[in-house]
């Protein structure tokens, strides 16, 4: 390892062949506690690696992970702390509602924006560990609904790290690990009971000799990085193409970003979505509309029947006849957006190849 000089102490951004693997980065949403503490079982207590894991959670919900997995294994576990150093034989959890990353050689806990609908997201971690760490990264996919993680894996892969999926056909939910099999040259595909080994061989390999990553693609994780850490704004055109779409967060403008085959968007204010995401997002928003278009409907037929039963007791039926018309009128719309709401269905990718969705 080249040691650059930093504030932080030592700055991790070249690399030398006696390098290990000793940076894994872990990322799991539903179902991921009993295959985290399946994971944890079965590591070994005293491996060589600093071990980051980000499980999307509730903001209101107390950072437990910690705890349980102490009881499955020796290993130091523990949420982690903006700015505290990082160290081998040590694991990383991400506190609820923060982001976690690496920066150099410390962890940074921060309340940038969300990224998926989550904070904490994968995504961020996998991106600032392949920027910082490059080949000394192994990064880990398990289970999870829709596809966060997959930009961030092949990021990793991007800056010469390896890659690893949980089997899709061991995973509860396996959207997560079927998306980055799609999209990222996956290196190790397998059952959580295998991974341990697998771990604890990788973390003892040496690094190849690696290609250094474009330029291009440098910057670019770099602006996203600063993004996350709130210490730059998006610029128009800043990080990928502008496009016709709204962010469902905010209503700021959509960039679409490009991670190979991979397309994610990033709004002005910094959220983030991939496109499963921003798909399922956009299709919860319709149902969303409609139930306000029908309570809006609802509450002027109300109206047009109490204006109605107004006009029928001054003995002007005329006038009331019209109003009963009008409201009989959008009773009918009213059917009709409810039929829509029924058929409406909540899209996302996985769904939809699998026509189911």
């Amino acid at each position: 390892m080249l040691r650059v000089n930093c504030k932080h102490g030592v700055e991790y951004c070249t690399h030398t062949s006696m390098d290990k693997k000793n940076i894994i980065v872990i990322g799991a949403s539903a179902g991921g506690m009993e295959v985290l503490k399946r994971l944890f079982a079965s590591l070994p207590p005293e491996i060589e690696a600093a071990i980051f894991i980000t499980w999307h959670m509730s903001a209101d919900v107390i950072g437990m992970l910690p705890h349980v997995l102490k009881k499955e294994n020796s290993l130091y576990v523990a949420n982690a702390i903006d700015g505290e150093p990082i160290k081998l034989n040590r694991a990383y959890v991400a506190p609820p509602d923060h982001h976690m990353l690496i920066e150099k050689d410390v962890v940074r806990v921060v309340r940038g924006p969300k990224e998926n609908r989550f904070r904490p997201a994968i995504d961020p971690l996998f991106r600032s560990a392949a920027y910082w760490c490059g080949p000394r990264v192994v990064g880990i996919v398990l289970t999870g609904a829709l596809d966060d993680g997959t930009a961030g894996l092949w990021t990793i892969k991007q800056f010469g790290g390896t890659t690893i999926v949980q089997d899709p056909e061991d995973s509860a939910y396996p959207s997560m690990p079927r998306s980055a099999l799609r999209s990222v040259e996956i290196d190790h595909k397998l059952r959580v009971t295998d991974m341990a080994p697998l771990l604890a061989r990788l973390v003892k390999e040496e690094i190849a000799d690696v290609t250094e990553p474009p330029l291009k693609e440098k910057a670019k994780v770099e602006k996203e990085l600063n993004i996350t850490l709130m210490q730059e704004v998006v610029e128009k055109n800043g990080v990928g193409l502008t496009t016709p779409y709204a962010c469902p967060d905010c209503h700021g403008v959509l960039s679409m970003v490009r991670d190979g085959g991979i397309v994610r968007f990033r709004c002005h204010t910094g959220h983030a979505f991939s496109a499963d995401t921003l798909l399922s997002m956009l299709s919860e928003n319709i149902e969303y509309s409609v139930w306000n278009a029908i309570r809006g409907l609802e509450e002027c037929i109300f109206l047009l029947n109490g204006l109605g039963d107004h006009y029928s007791a001054i003995n002007q039926p005329k006038e009331a006849g019209m109003f009963f018309k009008k409201a009989k009128q959008m009773e009918a719309t009213s059917r009709t957006l409810r039929q829509t709401v029924l058929k409406n269905e909540k899209l996302s990718k996985d769904g939809i190849m699998n026509g189911t969705g």
